[in-house]
């Protein structure tokens, strides 16, 4: 018998219970990400890491560098500049160089990128809103004060603060 067995064989009902928690969260997400990805694919032609990109520049209107980009979104350079490529061909953002440092490249939405990216948000604001249209104010409020309690309880080794 595997260890792997063992284990499961000897598991709470309250385990089994938080690891069906665990596939749901996990479930729901992913359900609602993908649901997101192609509204955003048929209705604006644009990727989500595209959208994800462009959100975090109408946030910083001066702009950031391709580091502080790809740190933002917790994703690597490479990958963040082949989403800032297919953006500046559209042109949705512009490439220029630093001000304090010519070798660094700062990153902005263009015109046309915030204002696209405004129409964006608000068709993503009203999709979330319809999609989480069940839960009532003091539910989505009791929700996010869990999630909150879990992230820094994960953060903090599992343990609580």
């Amino acid at each position: 018998m595997s260890v792997a067995v063992k284990v499961r064989a000897n598991a709470s009902p309250v385990s089994k219970q938080r690891l069906r928690l665990w596939i749901r969260i996990l479930r729901a997400a992913r359900a609602i990400e993908a649901e997101v990805r192609e509204r955003l694919r048929v209705g604006f032609d644009i990727t989500l890491p595209q959208f994800d990109v462009m959100a975090a520049l109408e946030r910083k209107p001066d702009g950031m560098t391709m580091t502080e980009l790809s740190r933002f979104l917790m994703v690597s350079n490479g990958n963040v500049t082949g989403i800032v490529d297919r953006l500046v061909a559209d042109r949705l953002v512009a490439r220029q160089p630093g001000p304090e440092d010519r070798r660094a490249i700062v990153v902005r939405l263009t015109p046309k990128g915030a204002s696209q990216f405004a129409n964006m948000a608000r068709a993503h604001e009203g999709w979330i809103d319809s999609l989480l249209s069940e839960f009532d104010v003091a539910e989505a409020e009791a929700v996010i004060r869990h999630l909150d309690g879990l992230s820094r309880r994960v953060r903090n080794g599992g343990m609580k603060q």
